[in-house]
């Protein structure tokens, strides 16, 4: 049989050895190479805010030995831009020269690592104004109410509007901001839910003063009322005399139990515009209802014509 040789143990010590060496030496040596730093952005003016996504990194062409190296390539640590100091490009553009930011990025640096330049001249950015704006509120509610019930007056929001800050272009651009959904089936009593604002989309450097309003409602029974009303002719020249027929039109309305009672004839207005039969060349004036209580729903006039003769 083959006896297997053994590799003497001296041999691999001096491999080892001398691998360890190699390694010290080299690292022992000074290299010039680039590095890439997270960088953040401070001192920003209190009347500007970030519109976009600045830059988020910077590269660093630097001079150190291998150890220093080997250690500053794991846990780096961002790299502080101060930008009190911005030159206008154009319009809501800025730009901070890199140079001028050269000592103090040395001084973030770690110990024996000594920056030879900069590879970036300049770091953008997108700077807007700061400005506020009280911003209505727009409900999102689907409402099924039960039989019989509706909302005896228009739903609340608590408060109506809310103070938005952000730059000056995406604060114009608002008109109004919605809230999230309610979705409720058989309501037939008042309720009042809390809901949330929501951002518009690409708005993130929209500020809130509040994040959350409520939504109110009330709610009543409601119920069909009829009224005989006279009605007034408008635009009847003075040489012309209408024989119409009927003389009262009846309002149909709907109305909340609570406010039915305070509904009588006074509480609408009904006239016939002669104008428009003449216009029209009708043989019928059309009633319309130019005034109507506000505790009523909704109505409807019947007949909805009234015949006429002109007397000779």
């Amino acid at each position: 049989m083959k006896s297997k040789s053994k590799i003497p143990k001296t041999f691999v010590g001096f491999l080892l050895a001398s691998v360890l060496i190699w390694f010290l030496i080299t690292l022992s040596k000074e290299y010039v190479t680039t590095l890439n730093y997270p960088i953040e952005y401070n001192s920003i003016s209190q009347n500007k805010l970030l519109q976009s996504t600045p830059r988020k990194e910077i590269n660093l062409i630097v001079k150190a030995s291998g150890f220093k190296l080997l250690k500053t390539n794991f846990g780096k640590k961002p790299i502080q831009i101060k930008a009190n100091n911005l030159s206008r490009k154009k319009n809501d553009i800025y730009y901070i020269l890199t140079k001028n930011q050269l000592g103090s990025i040395q001084k973030q640096l770690p110990s024996g690592v000594r920056v030879q330049e900069i590879l970036q001249d300049s770091l953008l950015l997108d700077l807007g104004t700061l400005t506020s704006k009280k911003i209505a509120l727009k409900p999102n509610v689907d409402i099924q109410y039960f039989i019989g019930y509706d909302l005896s007056n228009e739903i609340k929001i608590i408060p109506d509007s809310i103070v938005v800050s952000g730059p000056k272009k995406e604060i114009d651009s608002l008109s109004a901001l919605e809230l999230s959904s309610i979705v409720m089936k058989d309501v037939k009593s008042d309720f009042k839910k809390e809901v949330s604002i929501l951002k518009p989309k690409n708005s993130t450097n929209l500020k809130f003063k509040k994040t959350k309003v409520y939504v109110e409602g009330k709610v009543e029974k409601f119920t069909e009322g009829t009224l005989k009303v006279p009605y007034r002719i408008t635009n009847l020249p003075s040489d012309v005399k209408l024989t119409t027929l009927p003389k009262m039109v009846e309002i149909v309305f709907v109305v909340s139990l609570s406010n039915f009672n305070k509904i009588n004839e006074s509480s609408f207005q009904v006239e016939c515009n002669y104008n428009v039969a003449k216009e029209n060349n009708l043989n019928y004036l059309i009633p319309k209802v130019t005034q109507a209580s506000k505790f009523v729903k909704s109505y409807k006039i019947v007949p909805n014509k009234v015949d006429f003769l002109i007397q000779k």
